[in-house]
Formats: C-alpha cells, sequence, structure tokens
C-alpha cells in the first residue's frame, strides 16, 4: 500500500480489498464510492473482522489505498438468514435476494467453503472519505 496516498490521520488503519481478485475489487469498491454498497459480509474465521465504530482504507484491484469506510453494525447470521434487506445493501447486480444468494455460493465456492448454513459476519457500513485521485466512473 502507498502510505504517501493516504491522508495523516488515516494513516495507521488497517486495509482491505473487496472480494477475491483485482477485477471483483474494483468493482464492489466502484459501488461503495457511489454509495450503491453500504454493507458486505465474509466468512466468520476470516482475518478481517471488524467492530461497530471502527474504520478500514478499502483499496483497489491493484493494492492503491482509495477511500475509508466506518462500520456501523455487525451480526452474525446463517447464509439463509440473510434477508432481502441485507442483500439489497450490499448493493450488487439487481439487488436482489436471488441475485445475492446466487453470487455469493459461487464466490465461497470458489475456494471450496459454501454451505447452506454457514455463518457470515455480516457489516453494514458507511463511506467517510474517497481520496481525491478516485472518481466513480460514470
Amino acid at each position: 500500500m502507498n502510505v504517501s496516498a493516504v491522508p495523516e490521520r488515516y494513516r495507521s488503519l488497517r486495509s482491505f480489498a473487496f472480494g477475491d481478485g483485482p477485477e471483483l475489487a474494483d468493482e464492489l469498491l466502484e459501488l461503495v464510492i457511489k454509495g450503491v454498497k453500504t454493507a458486505t459480509c465474509s466468512t466468520e474465521d476470516e482475518p478481517n473482522t471488524s467492530k461497530p465504530g471502527e474504520r478500514w482504507i478499502v483499496l483497489d484491484g491493484r493494492g492503491r489505498p482509495s477511500c475509508v469506510i466506518e462500520t456501523t453494525e455487525i451480526t452474525y447470521r446463517r447464509f439463509g438468514e440473510v434477508d432481502a434487506a441485507f442483500a439489497y445493501e450490499e448493493g450488487e447486480g439487481d439487488r436482489s435476494l436471488a441475485y445475492w444468494r446466487e453470487a455469493h455460493r459461487r464466490y465461497f465456492g470458489r475456494p471450496g467453503r459454501f454451505s447452506e448454513d454457514m455463518m457470515l459476519m455480516c457489516e453494514r457500513f458507511r463511506l467517510v472519505e474517497v481520496f481525491a485521485s478516485i472518481e466513480p466512473t460514470s
């Protein structure tokens, strides 16, 4: 991560990129910057667990710092307990629960971690700041 691209007040924050590859990281980051994506989920055992009030630097697909988000809520739910409201807030595809379920079956299935009753850390967040060099496309 290029620390010089990060305002001083954020340099002590942890950083991460959404998704599991550069293309998905950029796609999801764009949704965050546009204000469409305000939620995310991960398996409960992933290292990027958060807590309300924690801020994170979000990296793009090339590892460049792009913005800061702040966790507003954490809940734990089984895959099948994720509801339409949360799926909508994840902001992906047509924002429906059906789309969310199919996309996340594929996502968690790629590393062989998917099960219908897997426990997820469901996180809601707010966009705090977009770094000057990043502008949403379209």
